[in-house]
């Protein structure tokens, strides 16, 4: 039976948070300097572009829970200098976006968002904000991926979250998260 629309936002939530603990696992191999390199991207360093995803996911989860955090989010570029606290507060924020994702219903996916932009208040549908975020930590992940093949740390797959062959793999790694494939794919 295929997936409904909740499920699938979902599931999206889901993948995000693998994907960054897959990402931010591979770069706590990485020393301070190569971590600040800078590098070829629109955040010139793996710090300000894992940085850059930080701040705008707590941007927007904020506002999906109703908050009014706003432009506030952006006012330290780099909140999380090295990558052991960047991983633990990217994990927070992963979570607050699974909780608001798993809370979904398929009214509430219409309803409106109100976000800060300081000088004026956006309105935004909810499942129209929701893709807008995954796709950004998608395309900032990718620039991360590509800067990480500049070192000598190999970049994590990180399109495989549906399709691992290892499955035992993705079993491990869902425990450290504190997941099942239950958790993710309900019956």
């Amino acid at each position: 039976m295929p997936a409904d629309i909740v499920q699938t936002y979902r599931a999206f939530a889901y993948n995000n948070a693998w994907a960054n603990y897959r990402l931010l696992g591979a770069c706590q191999n990485l020393s301070q300097a190569e971590f600040e390199a800078v590098r070829a991207g629109f955040f010139p360093s793996l710090q300000r572009t894992l940085n850059h995803i930080l701040i705008i996911d707590r941007f927007y989860v904020d506002a999906l829970e109703g908050g009014w955090l706003g432009p506030k989010a952006w006012e330290n570029e780099v909140p999380c200098t090295n990558i052991a606290d960047l991983r633990i507060e990217q994990s927070a924020v992963d979570r607050r976006l699974i909780d608001v994702c798993e809370a979904l219903t398929a009214g509430s996916l219409g309803e409106a968002v109100r976000v800060n932009r300081n000088t004026r208040v956006q309105t935004e549908r909810r499942d129209r904000l929701l893709m807008h975020l995954f796709q950004h930590q998608i395309h900032h992940r990718g620039q991360a991926h590509a800067m990480l093949a500049e070192t000598a740390v190999k970049p994590p797959q990180l399109d495989e979250f549906f399709a691992i062959e290892e499955a035992h793999l993705r079993a491990a790694e869902f425990s450290e998260l504190g997941w099942t494939e239950q958790t993710v794919w309900k019956p």
